[in-house]
């Protein structure tokens, strides 16, 4: 028997241990595995794209466990009245290639996004920093919210999306819960959400070229925190950005955000450096307080790696309802998986 996550204990998990214990526990996790980067298989995630969206698998192993996600990124499902995004993931052992973990990752993914949203800007970002520009009110926003107030102190949130239903969603759910000293302000505009905000978070959908952020927003000493451009031609920061002398850039895994994030728009020759050389103390995430810092994420198989595993050991510890599925099956003989047929169609009957 393999054991089971599905969204009502994802749900119940968030319920008991709180959203904001969930996240900075889940960010403790990315950056002790993003500090042994070496020990990791890597590779740019395999994409199936088409006209309306993209299908993704997400591989990693540390020579112990081996994870994946599958994902999807279908901007117009909101019109269908469905997700965005969905996801769920295996965690299995390299030793005998068997799964110990089958879980819904689409919660787990916005628990994991916002972890590693506040844990890139703790390094990158001035310290003390209080004011967070949000920009795009959907699915994400909730968690990146309470991520950065969590773990970075954040105390004023300037909101806006194209759709104001949106930000009175976000408005909404952030009422319920227990933010002290956070205060948000409305915006009309991306610009006017940016100005004088010491962190920008862009986390918007449409599978476009962008421009979400111009380079007339961009203040001396921001971090920005760009997390919408995830997939080839779907970025949110005009090229300028990039390209500023004070600019210094940052991404996960570099031959993925090559192909997927920001960077894109730029050539090979244009420098990048991996956040596990800032976490690991190896280069300097800022040099001065004018520095502009940008995380170009994309997200990354590690950090869903640590998800899973950390999942698995926190399904376990915290009691109460545990599932298991019968995803493989268990014989008497491991040469003869024939005959168990006949004893699982006498178990269905029963």
């Amino acid at each position: 028997m393999v054991d089971y996550i599905g969204v009502a204990r994802i749900q119940a998990l968030m319920d008991r241990v709180g959203v904001a214990g969930l996240i900075t526990g889940l960010a403790k996790e990315i950056e002790a595995d993003f500090l042994r980067w070496g020990e990791f298989e890597k590779s740019a995630r395999h994409a199936i794209h088409s006209a309306v969206g993209v299908i993704e698998l997400m591989p990693t192993a540390d020579g112990k466990l081996y994870s994946f996600k599958y994902v999807n990124g279908h901007p117009k499902n909101t019109a269908e009245g469905l997700l965005t995004v969905t996801a769920f993931g295996v965690l299995a052992d390299v030793n005998t290639g068997y799964p110990l973990l089958l879980s819904e990752m689409t919660y787990a993914t916005a628990l994991r996004t916002a972890a590693t949203s506040a844990l890139a800007a703790r390094a990158l970002a001035r310290p003390a920093c209080t004011r967070m520009a949000l920009i795009g009110n959907g699915a994400q926003s909730e968690f990146q919210a309470i991520a950065f107030h969590a773990m970075l102190g954040i105390r004023e949130l300037r909101l806006f999306d194209t759709d104001p239903r949106a930000t009175d969603k976000l408005v909404r759910n952030l009422a319920t819960q227990r933010l002290p000293g956070l205060r948000l302000v409305r915006c009309a505009s991306a610009a006017e959400a940016a100005r004088g905000a010491d962190i920008v978070t862009t986390v918007t959908a449409d599978k476009r070229n962008a421009v979400i952020l111009a380079p007339d927003s961009i203040e001396p000493g921001m971090h920005l925190n760009a997390l919408g451009g995830d997939c080839p031609g779907k970025t949110e920061l005009h090229a300028d950005i990039l390209r500023r002398p004070d600019a210094r850039v940052f991404v996960e895994f570099e031959p993925q955000a090559r192909i997927e994030g920001e960077i894109q728009q730029l050539g090979s020759a244009f420098t990048v450096t991996e956040l596990s050389e800032v976490l690991a103390g190896r280069v300097r995430g800022r040099v001065s307080r004018e520095d502009v810092t940008v995380f170009d994420s994309v997200g990354f198989a590690l950090e869903d790696f640590s998800t899973l595993r950390w999942l698995h050991r926190l399904n376990r510890e915290q009691g109460g309802a545990r599932s298991e599925i019968d995803l493989v099956p268990d014989l008497a003989d491991p040469k003869d998986l024939f005959s168990s047929r006949s004893a699982g169609a006498e178990r269905a009957r029963a």
